[in-house]
């Protein structure tokens, strides 16, 4: 179907229109509406039967009519114009620029719905990537081409926590190339002032492209978000042969703009109100990372959620986490505590991690000390739970150990300042500081020869990557 337009517009229904008379438009082709006054906005087709068409309209409804209104559809599918120009910019929600720059012309255009990577096409992710977190870098190590979500909750620092890692990511032991799209959905003004601010000041804006859509902003744009940051992110892996690491928070918000959708069309609900299909869009997101055989550059996603109520049983999370590999949970027992970032590394995971660290990776003994201080850390908190009722006098000597190691790894490890970058090697020699506050005995997980060439008390600079 071809630049054919109507004016049986039927029926408004929140961020979608009803078209009568529609008998041969096509999912996901573009629209453009015409008002009665002449102002023009643009849509795509959601859904065609029977000779109904249902358009998501981009942006708002307001002014919009069942009589003078003329709908023309363009016969095209929704695309993103691309170019290297768009590092360094800064992008409203439907892809146009906020920053006062031009527009992006370029003959080169993306496919926005773009698809999942054939599995058959797949590489499997290996190379390390240094967050500059230590609970991250250490217990729950960022692979190349890994999707690992942040499970967060209502007020705590999550976007402080995707910052920071947006400006200290990089690949580690590679010169090639390393940029960030970081697509923000449904956020305050003060949240995108302070992202730009971010990024500005650190001087990682040359090497990024942000997407940001304001709470303000019409519901549909969320839809669109994600799906701009990661054609862009496409183009950059794949045409420019980059290391893209695509962080986009908040997914909440764009999961609550797909039941508003879901509930205009008159849909039945599935879990708390979400479409049943809320799974497959997901997964139509997050499959979208990875890298693909015989080619250099890959996409790394860490998407960011907020639990509703803290809740990780909630259908946002938990399908989230049947998609991704692992998780990186934030924990508000220790935000209470000022700890930050507030990472509970006892309930994260990344599973992906042994094939990221290890001899010509990170260190040799880097899986080993994790596994020990994974342990440690457990064992150190089943004592401060005991000690809670009997009292740390009552405590064994080697409990009080421990409980010693638990608070020293949760002040000393996982808190690192808003500005700090720590190497891997710095991460896991604090690692090490810690263990030696328990006898060699109890390092059951530790190699015999790693505990004698680690545990010697040498300094970082004396130790070296193996």
């Amino acid at each position: 179907m071809s630049k054919v337009s109507f004016k049986t517009l039927a029926k408004i229904a929140g961020p979608l229109i009803f078209v009568e008379g529609v008998r041969d438009a096509a999912y996901g082709e573009m629209v453009e509406i015409k008002l009665a006054n002449g102002e023009l906005r643009q849509g795509q087709v959601l859904d065609t039967g029977e000779g109904l068409a249902v358009v998501q309209v981009f942006g708002s409804t307001i002014g919009l009519g069942t009589t003078g209104t003329l709908t023309k559809f363009l016969g095209d599918a929704a695309t993103l114009s691309v170019s290297d120009e768009m590092l360094g910019r800064t992008f409203n929600g439907l892809g146009q620029p906020r920053d006062n720059g031009p527009t992006i012309v370029s003959k080169q255009k993306f496919d926005l719905v773009g698809s999942g990577i054939n599995p058959y096409s797949r590489e499997e992710p290996s190379e390390f990537i240094q967050t500059g977190m230590s609970n991250i870098d250490g217990m729950n190590t960022l692979v190349r081409g890994q999707k690992l979500p942040i499970f967060s909750g209502s007020g705590l620092p999550h976007n402080l926590l995707a910052s920071q890692i947006a400006r200290q990511a990089r690949v580690l032991n590679s010169s090639e190339n390393f940029s960030v799209v970081f697509a923000a959905i449904g956020i305050t003004s003060e949240e995108s002032n302070f992202f730009v601010k971010q990024f500005e000041e650190s001087g990682a804006l040359g090497r990024s492209v942000l997407f940001l859509n304001l709470s303000s902003d019409p519901s549909m744009e969320r839809i669109l978000t994600p799906r701009l940051a990661l054609t862009t992110a496409e183009f950059l892996a794949y045409e420019r042969e980059m290391h893209v690491l695509v962080i986009i928070t908040d997914m909440t918000n764009y999961c609550e703009a797909l039941r508003e959708i879901a509930a205009a069309r008159e849909e039945v609900p599935g879990r708390r109100g979400y479409p049943g299909y809320m799974y497959t869009d997901l997964a139509s997101l997050y499959e979208r990372a990875g890298k693909i055989k015989g080619r250099k550059g890959s996409v790394t996603q860490i998407p960011i959620l907020a639990m509703p109520a803290d809740d990780i049983t909630h259908p946002i999370p938990d399908l989230t986490g049947y998609i991704t590999e692992g998780q990186i949970v934030m924990s508000r027992e220790l935000h209470r505590l000022n700890i930050h970032p507030p990472v509970d590394v006892l309930t994260s995971l990344s599973r992906l991690m042994n094939q990221g660290i290890g001899k010509g990776q990170t260190r040799e003994d880097h899986r080993s000390l994790a596994d020990q201080l994974y342990a440690t850390y457990a064992q150190g908190k089943d004592a401060r739970s005991l000690s809670a009722i009997v009292g740390e006098e009552a405590l064994s000597d080697i409990d009080r150990k421990y409980l010693k190691i638990a608070n020293n790894f949760e002040r000393k490890f996982v808190n690192q300042g808003v500005d700090e970058n720590r190497s891997i090697e710095q991460t896991l020699n604090i690692g090490w500081e810690l263990l030696s506050e328990i006898p060699e005995s109890e390092l059951k997980r530790i190699k015999p020869e790693f505990i004698a060439k680690y545990r010697s008390g040498k300094s970082g600079n004396e130790i070296q990557v193996q």
